[in-house]
C-alpha cells in the first residue's frame, strides 16, 4: 500500500464530511487507506463516518486523547509507505497525494513534506512554510513580530527545503515517522508540528516545502480565542524549548518570563466581517435550492469573472473539481470583501469560512 492518511477528527462532524469527500477524491487513483481517529467526540462524527464512508478505518476513543496521541493511535495500524496527517477542517485537491508521492520518489533523506494551505478566504497561509522558533524568533512571533517566524525566504508557490511544517498537513514515510517515535506525547495540543519537525532536522532529514499543490486549512493558523487555548499554547512553547534549547537556569528564566509575559500582553485577532450584497451559484438548481433554503435570492454564473465585489461564492464540488475550487478562491481573493462557501451533493449544509481568525463556519439547513 502507498499511502495511510490519518485524521484526527474532535467535534468538528461537517468539516470531517468534507474533507473525508476530498480525500476520497485524491485517492482514487492510488493504492491507500483513510484512517480516523476520534477522540471522543460528542457531535455525529462516528455515526456520520460509519453511514457515509464505511471504507474508511475508524477508531473511537473513549476519552480526549489529544493531538499526539490521537495522531500515534491512527499511525500505529498504518499499512501506508508513506502516511500523511491531516486536520479534519481541510479540503484537499485531487492531485496533491500523487505529487508528493511523486516528489518522495526523487528526494533522498526526505524528512516531513508540506504543501501550499490557503484559508477559507483563498488567503495563503505564512504558516504552511517556517523556521526554527529559537528563543528570540518565538518572543518576537508571540509579540506580533512574524517576520522571521515564517520562512519568507521562500516564495508560496515555490519547491524548497523549509524548517517547520504545519500539523494541518504533514507527509511522510511511515518509517521516517517510526524512527521520529511519532508526535511526542508530552504536548498534548499546539506545538506537536514543531516538536516534530526539529525532531527530523536533528535527525538529518530535509524537511521540504512544495508550494505547487494546495488545499484549504478553514480554521488556519489557531488564534488565542480564550484562556486555556493561550495557557496550552505558551505551555507547549515551555516544553519545546526544555526539551530542544535548555541550557542553564538563567536561560531557563528568561524563556520562562518572556513566554509568560507575552501571554498576559496578548492581543485578540480581530473578528472579521465582510460585507455580502451578492450570493453566486454555478447551475440553476443549485441556485434554487440555495434560494428556497437560506430565503434569499442567488444568482447563477457560468464564468468566475462574472463575480463582482461583496459576494458570497458557492462552490459545488459534484460539478467542479476541488482543485479547481481551490484556485478560483485564490484568484478571487483579490477582489474586495468576497465569500466562499462550499455545497455537497445531496447534503443539509454549506461550509465555508471569511479568514484565518476565524473558526470555519457551518450553516445547516
Amino acid at each position: 500500500m502507498d499511502l495511510s492518511v490519518v485524521i484526527l477528527n474532535y467535534n468538528v462532524r461537517y468539516f470531517l464530511e468534507l474533507c473525508l469527500h476530498s480525500v476520497k477524491a485524491a485517492t482514487a487513483s492510488i493504492d491507500a487507506e483513510i484512517i480516523v481517529v476520534d477522540n471522543n467526540s460528542a457531535d455525529d462524527s462516528c455515526n456520520m463516518v460509519k453511514q457515509l464512508f464505511p471504507e474508511v478505518i475508524l477508531i473511537e476513543n473513549k476519552e480526549n486523547l489529544g493531538f499526539s496521541k490521537g495522531n500515534n493511535q491512527g499511525v500505529a495500524i498504518a499499512k501506508g509507505d508513506y502516511v500523511c496527517i491531516l486536520n479534519p477542517d481541510t479540503v484537499v485537491s485531487e492531485d496533491v497525494f500523487f505529487k508528493l508521492l511523486e516528489f518522495s520518489k526523487t528526494k533522498e533523506n526526505l524528512g516531513i513534506v508540506g504543501c501550499k494551505l490557503i484559508d477559507g478566504s483563498g488567503m495563503f497561509l505564512p504558516e504552511s512554510k517556517r523556521n526554527i522558533p529559537v528563543v528570540k524568533v518565538a518572543l518576537q512571533k508571540i509579540r506580533g513580530n512574524s517576520a522571521n517566524y515564517y520562512a519568507n525566504h521562500v516564495q508560496e508557490n515555490e519547491v524548497a527545503k523549509v524548517e517547520i511544517l504545519v500539523g494541518a498537513f504533514m507527509f511522510m514515510k511511515r518509517t521516517v515517522y517510526n524512527q521520529l517515535k511519532g508526535f511526542d506525547e508530552d504536548y498534548f495540543m499546539y506545538g506537536e508540528d514543531i516538536d516534530l519537525s526539529y525532531k527530523a532536522i536533528k535527525a538529518g532529514f530535509n524537511n521540504y516545502y512544495v508550494g505547487t499543490t494546495a488545499m484549504i486549512h478553514y480554521k488556519g493558523e489557531s488564534t488565542l480565542k480564550d484562556t486555556n487555548y493561550a495557557k496550552r499554547f505558551y505551555g507547549a512553547m515551555q516544553i519545546f524549548y526544555k526539551k530542544h534549547f535548555k541550557s542553564n537556569i538563567v536561560f531557563d528564566v528568561f524563556v520562562w518570563l518572556g513566554i509568560n509575559l507575552a501571554y498576559l500582553f496578548r492581543k485578540n485577532p480581530n473578528k472579521v466581517k465582510k460585507v455580502s450584497k451578492n450570493m453566486y451559484a454555478f447551475s440553476n438548481m443549485k441556485a434554487q435550492f440555495l434560494s428556497e433554503k437560506l430565503n434569499k435570492k442567488v444568482l447563477v454564473i457560468n464564468s468566475i469573472s462574472d463575480i463582482n465585489d461583496q459576494s458570497t461564492v458557492v462552490f459545488d464540488p459534484s460539478s467542479m473539481r476541488y482543485k479547481e475550487i481551490v484556485s478560483n478562491m485564490i484568484y478571487l481573493s483579490k477582489k474586495k470583501d468576497i465569500s466562499f462557501r462550499i455545497l455537497m451533493n445531496n447534503s443539509n449544509f454549506i461550509i465555508g469560512s471569511d479568514s484565518s481568525n476565524n473558526r470555519g463556519e457551518v450553516i445547516t439547513f
